[in-house]
């Protein structure tokens, strides 16, 4: 005989325990008070000991019964989330992609229709986050991040190095822009930590922050805080080239920096994946190539 109970009769016994009442316990678990019951007395009587003390109408969990009640909603616990994550395993028609939201939204997602369309046979989910996404876990396909291609378990294919550059809306302070850097920089300025230092060096100012300037750790609200007009912005090219092409910002400067990390393209070696990986690296990198051969492009007098 097995030595692990019934699944059901550990549901019941940690609900009860937790709740203190057959009756919520029946409630929370959509049965009925007599099904609780005897799925508890079964367990007691499986494992040989008093998981409960009776007192009247109510009961009381033993020292014992606490101890298992503690262990046994831990196991559940990691049952679902062992089941969350089976689920979450992509399909064999499923393409998962996980990156950073802005780079979700500006770079990836005005391409993608292309690559749909080159590929109608995958259904694409797209996970964002501003934390690193571990993609050895089996959820993730592939995906982009920005660093220096070292990844453990990953292999790391390097897309582009971004630059960084001085941008605003073109209606801000009323449509009477900053003639000069000078008199940018005693404007309200939106930056992260990364693209001040480099880009403040380049432009021979040194390491010190602006005293009028936001560091923001999303670029997503870097790139509202510019469409409201709030506020200059440092910002990576490749999140506002779209926007500068078509006139809703305008580039300050004629200063740009190197951004520090570069984009790489990421993905666990995992069989299953391999197709998808393939299609999706190929058609990215032609998306790339495309991308810096215009921005190459001498503009337009």
């Amino acid at each position: 005989m097995s030595r692990v109970p019934p699944l059901n009769a550990l549901r019941c016994f940690e609900a009860v325990a937790r709740l203190g009442s057959v009756t919520r316990a029946a409630n929370e678990l959509h049965l009925t008070h007599a099904a609780v019951s005897q799925q508890v007395k079964g367990l007691e009587h499986q494992l040989g000991m008093v998981l409960f003390e009776r007192q009247g109408r109510g009961i009381e969990v033993t020292g014992d019964g606490r101890v298992y009640a503690e262990q046994v909603r831990q196991l559940l616990d990691d049952l679902g989330e062992a089941t969350r994550r089976l689920q979450a395993r992509p399909r064999r028609n499923e393409l998962v992609f996980a990156t950073f939201p802005s780079f979700a939204t500006h770079w990836l997602l005005p391409r993608l229709p292309r690559f749909r369309a080159l590929h109608p046979e995958y259904r694409i989910r797209i996970q964002t986050s501003l934390d690193f996404q571990d993609l050895r876990q089996g959820m993730v396909d592939i995906g982009v991040r920005m660093g220096e291609g070292q990844w453990d378990g990953l292999t790391a294919l390097r897309l582009f190095q971004d630059d960084v550059l001085l941008v605003a809306a073109p209606g801000y302070n009323g449509g009477q822009l900053p003639r000069s850097l000078d008199e940018a920089l005693t404007q309200p300025l939106l930056h992260t930590e990364e693209t001040w230092l480099h880009w403040g060096e380049t432009a021979g100012l040194g390491e010190a922050a602006p005293n009028r300037g936001i560091s923001v750790n999303d670029s997503n609200v870097v790139l509202e805080a510019l469409r409201l007009g709030q506020a200059l912005a440092l910002e990576r090219r490749s999140l506002v080239q779209a926007a500068l092409n078509e006139g809703r910002l305008v580039q300050l400067s004629p200063v740009t920096a190197p951004y520090p990390y570069a984009y790489w393209l990421v993905w666990p070696e995992r069989a299953e994946s391999a197709d998808k990986q393939e299609r999706f690296s190929a058609w990215i990198q032609a998306e790339v190539a495309t991308y810096l051969a215009a921005l190459e492009a001498p503009t337009p007098a």
